[in-house]
């Protein structure tokens, strides 16, 4: 009788969870709300998990030392994650990301070589039940390990590697997963389990390991869709509806982004997964053939920004590296107090995760109405007075248009070629995270500003005011 009654009151409060983590979804969608859709999607998490904790505890008759060990345990992760939240820098978000992503898919696989016991040990047991098991185990080693690569290569300690025949190999180590998978179900040998760890591992490393630095965003997307996705067949395990619904939801939302993120470079997933272009290396020419660059200096930015009737500004992950989003905020106030129509344009892809640009702004407190989408900005640059272009580089870059032989050629790109004066921060010559030259350097409308982002903004600031 309790343990019908407690059942009831643990489904009661799953669906309470599954409420919250939509509502917290939903408010996502916007940096207006973001904050709060984390704290509804945290409130459903928290509550779902102490429910089940005390819940399953009392019918397992668990121990207080049992308990006990269980609370340290979400302590000592709630400080680990409380300390990287609050001292990871903006520019090393990203990687953070990718951290837990992996974390994510570690859990997975923990939890599928936990439960394998158990479903060994069953009678009753169905294959519907393993293949759950194994999906969760290669999804979730896949999502680990790729996850720790793309770390790497967000932080530039690894490179972009392709082996001969790659994916031949990558095909061949799928094919030995399933058939391990057949073999420790028909022999229970658990060595055979061990195996399906290790070369689910390798798949991560073999799958992220060519795909190139500037489809990063891409592939934080997609990985993040694994995590989910391994979650839910850790859900369907336990036969956790909280577990489950969120792992639906985190997979789903993933996929949706992965989607968004292939379109807005005008590319497939396959493509982004095989084509691996851009190393992130950001060595190149500076300079080739003809192209002369034209440099500004501070006070001429500031006499066109400030009798200029529009002004848009282009972030990218320079402006994140200098942490130059306050300083761009107070041009951008400054300019308006001045009667000049200010505005940003982000592109789907800037920075080295989706929606990077916007945490940014919004940590700056930018009113989020002045944060255009690239299919609003375009239409507007032909009768804009200014670009200014902060760190931004392949998003901008009009080889995309123009050059059918450059390796962008085809992405949707902002159109900021077509304004009247382009205006661009940089501390060097040197060419994106694509490791593409950009032809808007050398353009007749363009003039490089080099030097620190935050500090040239200051300055810029400090000119407008004495005008």
């Amino acid at each position: 009788m309790v343990e019908g009654t407690l059942n009831h009151i643990m489904q009661i409060i799953y669906l309470l969870s599954a409420i919250a983590f939509i509502v917290g979804l939903k408010l996502q969608s916007s940096p207006d709300s973001a904050r709060r859709g984390n704290i509804w999607a945290a409130f459903g998490m928290g509550l779902a998990t102490l429910a089940t904790i005390v819940i399953f505890g009392y019918s397992a008759n668990a121990t207080i030392l049992q308990y006990a060990l269980v609370f340290v345990a979400i302590a000592l992760g709630g400080l680990i994650g409380g300390y990287m939240a609050k001292t990871v820098k903006m520019t090393a978000m990203p990687e953070m990301v990718s951290f837990f992503n992996g974390m994510g898919g570690a859990t997975a696989v923990a939890i599928a070589v936990a439960e394998y016991g158990g479903w060994a040990a069953r009678e009753n047991s169905s294959i519907g039940e393993f293949l759950s098991l194994w999906l969760g185990l290669v999804i979730g080693g896949v999502a680990f390990t790729g996850s720790l690569i793309a770390y790497g290569k967000l932080q530039g300690k690894i490179k972009d590697k392709v082996l001969p025949a790659q994916q031949v190999i990558n095909m061949l180590v799928l094919i030995a997963m399933a058939v391990l998978g057949y073999l420790l179900v028909a022999t229970g040998n658990v060595l055979f389990l061990y195996a399906i760890v290790l070369l689910s591992l390798l798949y991560g490393v073999l799958f992220v390991m060519p795909i190139g630095g500037a489809d990063m965003p891409v592939v934080i997307s997609l990985l993040n869709s694994f995590t989910g996705i391994a979650a839910t067949f850790a859900g369907l395990l336990f036969n956790n509806q909280a577990m489950i619904i969120g792992g639906i939801l985190v997979g789903s939302a993933g996929t949706i982004l992965t989607v968004l993120m292939c379109q807005a470079m005008n590319r497939s997933l396959w493509n982004v997964l095989v084509g691996a272009f851009g190393g992130g290396s950001g060595e190149g020419s500076t300079e080739s053939g003809e192209h002369v660059h034209k440099e500004a200096n501070i006070t001429d930015v500031a006499i066109m920004c400030n009798y200029a009737d529009r002004v848009i500004i282009v972030p990218g992950y320079g402006m994140a590296v200098a942490q130059a989003q306050h300083a761009v905020h107070e041009v951008e106030k400054l300019l308006e107090a001045n009667g000049v129509e200010v505005k940003y344009a982000i592109h789907p892809v800037a920075g080295r995760m989706p929606g990077h640009m916007n945490v940014l702004l919004a940590e700056a407190d930018v009113p989020y109405p002045k944060l255009l989408e690239m299919d609003d900005a375009n239409p507007l640059f032909k009768t804009t007075d200014v670009v200014l272009v902060i760190g931004a580089n392949d998003v901008v870059n009009p080889a995309a248009l123009d050059d059918p032989g450059s390796p962008i050629y085809g992405m949707p790109i902002l159109n900021v070629v077509e304004a009247k004066q382009v205006i661009i921060l940089k501390r060097s010559m040197k060419p994106g995270y694509a490791g593409i030259e950009n032809p808007l350097f050398f353009k007749p409308n363009s003039k490089m500003l080099f030097g620190d982002a935050k500090d040239s903004l200051g300055n810029l600031g400090a000119e407008i005011k004495g005008m």
